[in-house]
């Protein structure tokens, strides 16, 4: 710990001269929101093995890059970083929300691809709100993590161009926005309710979803019927590691 204490006093100067923080903006910002899911993964990247050897605490050396004490360069401080991700959040919906209104999968063919002809025939119906499909899928992103989570099917073809999905220049995959997330690699989950679905405690048949127009339950579960008016489809593709949708008809309360 000596090396620490040597490290921290050492550099309380510094951290003195770069109060007056950046703000980050631009691209720069922009590329470390990308970049990284959460702010400690952000403080993360700024730690190396030599750091972890010397303080034997990961929260401890999270706390020395934060505070500047880590590195010459600008450190993004954790409410710079929440504002900038809302931001960017809030630029990439408003961008999706002018997106034309057409079938993405119209005029292709996926006769060699049973998950995108699968949403391909469900499309259409979506779209027109008498279907509300939930799709899980498990596989592993970019980074090679292992991640898993459902999507609600109706919320993406609102809110993104799901047309490079279908001309198989990007993978659909689970992000920390969806119905549910689960990074296997990192320990780390998201729930969120949806345009059609709203999240319901888990109880003893597992992780449930409300669909918003009939309020009806539709469970996940593989062991239990999947609710009324609910059909569950295992999709054997060799695109994902699995793929499973749960298709909700949807009919309005009396």
């Amino acid at each position: 710990m000596h090396h620490a204490f040597a490290m921290s006093s050492g550099m309380r100067g510094r951290r003195r001269m770069s109060d007056a923080l950046p703000a980050f903006a631009g691209s720069t910002g922009d590329n470390i929101i990308r970049s990284f899911e959460t702010y400690e993964d952000y403080l993360d990247s700024q730690i190396t093995a030599t750091d972890l050897f010397y303080l034997s605490d990961l929260d401890l050396a999270r706390q020395l890059v934060e505070l500047g004490y880590r590195s010459n360069a600008a450190i993004m401080t954790r409410n710079q970083f929440i504002a900038q991700k809302d931001a960017l959040e809030q630029a990439r919906l408003q961008a999706l929300q002018k997106i034309p209104k057409k079938i993405f999968s119209a005029g292709k063919d996926f006769s060699d691809l049973p998950f995108l002809k699968a949403l391909a025939d469900r499309e259409k119906t979506v779209r027109q709100g008498s279907l509300a499909t939930i799709i899980f899928i498990r596989d592993f992103n970019a980074k090679g993590h292992e991640i898993s989570g459902y999507i609600d099917y109706g919320e993406r073809l609102s809110v993104e161009d799901l047309e490079p999905v279908f001309d198989c220049k990007r993978r659909l995959l689970p992000m920390p926005y969806d119905l549910s997330y689960y990074n296997w690699t990192m320990l780390k989950s998201y729930s969120n309710s949806s345009i059609n679905y709203q999240i319901v405690a888990e109880g003893v048949d597992g992780l449930l979803f409300k669909n918003k127009k009939d309020r009806k339950i539709l469970k996940v579960n593989p062991n239990v019927s999947p609710g009324d008016n609910s059909i569950r489809t295992t999709i054997e593709t060799d695109e994902y590691r699995q793929v499973v949708l749960y298709d909700h008809t949807t009919q309005k309360r009396l």
